[in-house]
């Protein structure tokens, strides 16, 4: 893609009426990495113009998720509703200019013109019956809209840096509300002068927008105002091909931190949703920055699809830091416990990650895969460690336990080679002496290798969780 001419300036415009969902994160994604790679500005406007439903909680859920997201916005937020003034004295100047017009027509009239559109089969457009007809003829008592005199011929195009030259005629357009009975601004009006003002240059948003465009861009015109480039971006799908709902996926950025999945790598599977650079699937916020560019959209709907980005997060996991992860891990684990942890607990916690965090998913399965290392004696055995401690495994317990108590030090390396040590002598396999350790110090038949987890769980509590199930 062409570098833009200007500093480029992309925006985020969420409507607080509820949770920041996967779709406006996505969209927020490309806008951020848009503008870090021409070095621009991200900017980050709440359209809180629907007073009955934006809340609070809402607009703190977006301003949370962005954060967790690492969707740093540059400058401060912009409240659409504080900027109602502004909006107004707009729509009153393009009055003052006979770029639009008081419109008098009666929910009635509407309504009318909403069937006949029904009967005829088409979208309901106004017709425009009070575009050139005398104030003076007015209703009395009736408080008018002021609606933009639209273009009435021709066509209007939006070259699109997604989906291309998009056209549409000017007659399917009809003359759009500016301001509301009561003197509020409507959504297509706020949205333009807010652009305006806020200096954007590229409004990168999902394809549902797209006819909007077309309203918008007659606006900026009769405003006399340079239009920003547009960018429709195609929405996300399920895996089945049908609109994205809540049984695919569509659920808020808050919901996904809660079922364990890191911040890097939700990042990285929604860039790859829509958006792709070769055959790259695994690709750092650093490599984002670099690579992404609008030229690398897709025009197609994405699918969402948990299985990949559970090996995405998987990755993202084994990879990140330890102590990150254990950090994440303590109060997912106080909440299970309905407790706090000690420090030893958190201590062991900490040690043993490097282990755990190898064997799962997302911070869900690491929480349930660490709670060995923090359960209090004796441990619950689940049925598979009940079955392995048969009557022989615990007297091999009782062995090991004798063998392992004499250790001067205590260590995998030593602790490894007497457990060998002790199968020669019994002529056993191995895994015949290891297997009932693992179930007698985890509660299970999997967990990381065993001579780890007894180095993490320290000499103590190793040989008293032994000796609870040996006989």
């Amino acid at each position: 893609m062409t570098a833009p001419s200007r500093p480029v300036v992309t925006r985020f415009a969420p409507s607080p009426t509820g949770f920041l969902h996967i779709g406006g994160a996505r969209t927020a994604l490309f806008n951020w990495l848009f503008a870090r790679h021409h070095g621009g500005s991200f900017r980050l406007r709440i359209e809180d113009t629907d007073r009955k439903r934006s809340t609070d909680a809402a607009i703190a859920a977006i301003l949370d998720g962005l954060a967790w997201l690492g969707l740093d916005h540059d400058g401060e937020v912009v409240y659409q509703f504080s900027r109602a003034a502004r909006h107004a004295e707009l729509a009153r100047d393009l009055l003052a200019k006979g770029r639009a017009y008081h419109c008098y027509a009666s929910p009635e009239e509407l309504e009318e013109m909403r069937a006949t559109a029904r009967v005829e089969g088409r979208p309901m457009r106004y017709d425009g019956r009070w575009r050139d007809r005398d104030p003076a003829e007015a209703p009395a008592g009736v408080d008018p809209v002021v609606r933009l005199k639209m273009p009435q011929e021709g066509e209007t195009v939006i070259e699109d840096l997604v989906q291309g030259a998009v056209t549409v005629r000017n007659d399917q357009l009809d003359d759009m509300v500016l301001l509301r009975a009561d003197g509020t601004p409507t959504y297509m009006l706020s949205v333009v002068v807010d652009d305006h003002d806020m200096d954007i240059t590229h409004v990168i948003r999902g394809d549902d927008h797209l006819t909007n465009a077309f309203r918008q861009n007659q606006l900026y015109r009769a405003l006399d105002w340079e239009a920003p480039h547009f960018a429709h971006i195609p929405l996300i799908h399920g895996p089945d091909g049908a609109k994205l709902s809540k049984r695919h996926g569509a659920l808020g950025v808050e919901a996904y931190r809660d079922m364990g999945y890191l911040p890097e790598a939700l990042r990285n599977y929604l860039l790859r949703l829509g958006w792709g650079h070769g055959d790259d699937e695994v690709i750092s916020t650093a490599q984002a920055i670099e690579w992404f560019d609008l030229d690398g959209v897709g025009k197609s709907a994405a699918r969402f699809d948990f299985v990949k980005l559970e090996s995405l997060n998987g990755h993202y996991m084994r990879e990140a830091v330890s102590a990150r992860l254990a950090e994440e891990v303590v109060p997912r684990l106080e909440k299970r416990l309905g407790h706090g942890l000690d420090a030893e607990a958190r201590r062991r916690v900490a040690a043993g990650m490097d282990g755990l965090k190898a064997r799962a998913k997302n911070l869900v399965e690491l929480t349930e895969n660490a709670l060995f290392y923090v359960a209090e004696r004796p441990l619950e055995m689940d049925a598979k460690a009940a079955k392995i401690l048969s009557l022989e495994a615990r007297a091999r317990l009782a062995g090991l336990h004798r063998d392992l108590g004499a250790l001067a030090a205590w260590n995998e390396a030593d602790i490894e080679a007497a457990v060998r040590a002790f199968a020669e002598s019994e002529g056993c396999k191995l895994g015949d002496a290891a297997q009932p350790l693992r179930a007698a110090l985890c509660g299970s038949n999997t967990s990381p290798g065993i001579f780890e987890v007894m180095a993490v769980l320290g000499r103590e509590e190793s040989l008293a969780r032994i000796a609870d199930q040996a006989t």
